[in-house]
């Protein structure tokens, strides 16, 4: 090959790789025009937190969940594996939440043989349409309160404190809670403007540590309780004993999440961690218990309960006793009832995962203790504990609730990705953080709205499991329309799987009462 021809080919080589540089960076400068446009398209849109705080790693996170839809064949499914909530779990959530459409195809992923599952049974002619009403309204108090509440609202919102939410969460459920017509719980937290920002109904807690109605030394202040109890928004006022997280120690809060904001309403110093007692000092005996009860009752004039998780039951009946000594108007309005399932909360794990009942047992544990001694009219019962889907809610109105309260399935709905960063002030979402760069990602008035559109869904679904039952509400659930999957895959009627786990104790009071 002569000089002029390896010339010709030089050149060409060169005009080639020009060309291949020109497109190089020619796509160089599309992607990052793309990139560019991602963010500022991202950060400027409020209805997905993580796309606004990571605009760009945010958008693959979409993209790889929709493309998973696809090779879901190709690799293990993890829909109903994943803890503590599964994806078949969340995703109805999400749905539920953004108000699209919740149905499914290609049959379901349940197994239907997994010990605990539960199932309902369908009646051959259901509800119609036309036979179907809300839910019957309970009252709280009556007879008792000198403000007693009345709501039809059986699905509510759990006690999750101001400091454990951001700012922007709190408004968020607020505003969303009373479009829906729902209760807001506040948690040990106290009592904060966002909270009233909605205008909600509002359940107030009250901690061992006596958050937002303490005095100087950290004492319950009746002064506190009345000015609490003026809000006409807050219509209960809840006693903590204990939370699911961690049965037996009391709240903790960081401190760096204790902003200044926070320690002015709940009464404490900025910047220190806020670690509540584990039980309250001012009692310890039912005979106390009631007494704090009555006195929450006569100061604030509201209906007063308290929260507890399970465990040990003798108490219980204790309890239970002295009401009936003392008469029915000393007993509690209402009790709520914690499930040992851990919370968002920060906790030791070894109280997390051992402590405490699963409200598969102290459910009906309790309801059956309260008809046992003919207070079951007297004291409403209320339940949390992982209930954030139709069938597990109804589920609880079956086993004998009046009330259910749900924390973590709001959370879902104000954009909660279980990153499992509550209690360490990184949450990508903004829900649990008080960094404002990961707060701007949670826009209040969009959140609110997928606040309401969760509770309105789970209202209509929770109804559609009810008609299917052949019964026209939701409180019309009874433990007959349950059967329960028991250790051999088979399943069993729902009442006589929970007589058969009774305790002893209970067992003696039915033949008492034979």
């Amino acid at each position: 090959m002569d000089l002029d021809a390896l010339s010709a080919i030089h050149a060409f080589a060169l005009q080639v790789l020009q060309v291949f540089a020109m497109l190089f960076a020619f796509a160089l400068v599309l992607l990052v025009l793309y990139v560019v446009y991602m963010y500022l398209s991202d950060i400027s849109q409020t209805k997905q937190a993580i796309r606004r705080n990571f605009p760009v790693l945010g958008r693959f996170r979409y993209q790889f969940e929709h493309l998973g839809e696809f090779f879901r064949q190709y690799f293990f499914s993890l829909d109903r594996e994943e803890m503590p909530f599964n994806r078949a779990q969340r995703s109805w959530v999400y749905r539920a939440a953004k108000n699209v459409d919740s149905t499914l195809a290609f049959g379901s992923t349940r197994p239907l043989n997994q010990p605990g599952d539960i199932i309902f049974l369908n009646h051959p002619f259901p509800t119609l349409a036309k036979d179907a009403v809300p839910a019957r309204e309970v009252t709280v108090g009556e007879g008792v309160a000198r403000k007693p509440y009345t709501t039809g609202a059986f699905f509510n919102i759990s006690g999750m404190s101001f400091g454990a939410l951001s700012v922007p969460a709190v408004t968020a459920l607020s505003k969303g809670a009373a479009k829906a017509g729902i209760w807001l719980n506040t948690g040990e937290g106290g009592l904060s403007s966002h909270h009233l920002s909605g205008g909600c109904d509002i359940v107030f807690q009250i901690g061992t540590a006596k958050y937002g109605v303490r005095d100087a030394e950290g004492n319950l202040s009746d002064e506190k309780l009345r000015e609490v109890a003026a809000h006409e928004p807050v219509k209960m006022f809840e006693l903590k004993l204990s939370q699911g997280a961690k049965p037996g120690k009391g709240g903790i809060l960081p401190g760096v999440k204790v902003t200044p904001e926070i320690a002015h309403v709940r009464g404490i110093p900025a910047g220190m961690d806020s670690i509540s007692p584990n039980g309250h000092p001012e009692f310890k005996d039912v005979e106390g218990l009631l007494d704090m009860i009555n006195h929450i009752r006569d100061v604030t004039g509201k209906p007063t309960g308290f929260k507890c998780v399970v465990g040990n039951s003798d108490w219980l009946h204790a309890l239970c006793k002295a009401i009936l000594e003392r008469g029915e108007e000393s007993a509690p309005d209402f009790i709520t009832i914690d499930s040992a399932d851990g919370g968002s909360g920060a906790a030791p794990q070894s109280l997390m995962d051992y402590m405490g009942l699963p409200l598969n047992r102290s459910l009906p544990l309790v309801v059956d203790l309260l008809q046992e001694y003919g207070l079951r009219e007297r004291v409403k019962v209320i339940c949390a504990g992982k209930l954030l889907t139709p069938s597990m809610v109804a589920w609880a109105l079956a086993m004998g609730a009046d009330f259910i309260n749900c924390g973590r399935g709001f959370m879902f709905a104000l954009g909660c990705i279980q990153a499992m960063q509550c209690n360490r002030n990184t949450c990508p979402t903004g829900v649990t953080t008080h960094n404002p760069d990961l707060q701007q990602g949670l826009d209040p008035m969009d959140k609110s709205e997928r606040v309401y559109n969760y509770a309105r869904n789970m209202e209509y679904e929770v109804g559609t499991i009810a008609h299917s039952c052949g019964v026209s509400e939701p409180r019309g659930l009874r433990r007959s329309h349950v059967e329960v999957i028991n250790e051999r895959g088979q399943p069993v009627p729902l009442p006589e799987l929970v007589r058969a786990v009774k305790p002893e104790s209970v067992i003696a009071s039915d033949r008492g009462h034979d």
